[in-house]
């Protein structure tokens, strides 16, 4: 079951950049440029979330 599941956001992702992609060479419908959209502000999500969970960790030894 948990293949199952890693497996479905594994496409999701490979789906998403494939918009990304359809969407920067700007001849993509709305929708793709809808899905492109969504996987680019869940990327800045993620990499916000990274970089706040390392501030966290690092205990201030700036």
């Amino acid at each position: 079951m948990l293949v199952l599941i890693l497996s479905v956001v594994v496409l999701l992702v490979i789906g998403g950049c494939g918009c990304v992609f359809w969407a920067a060479r700007g001849d993509a419908p709305r929708w793709a440029r809808g899905v492109a959209k969504v996987t680019l502000l869940g990327s800045d999500l993620a990499r916000s979330a990274s970089r706040n969970s390392r501030s966290q960790q690092g205990g201030g030894d700036d």
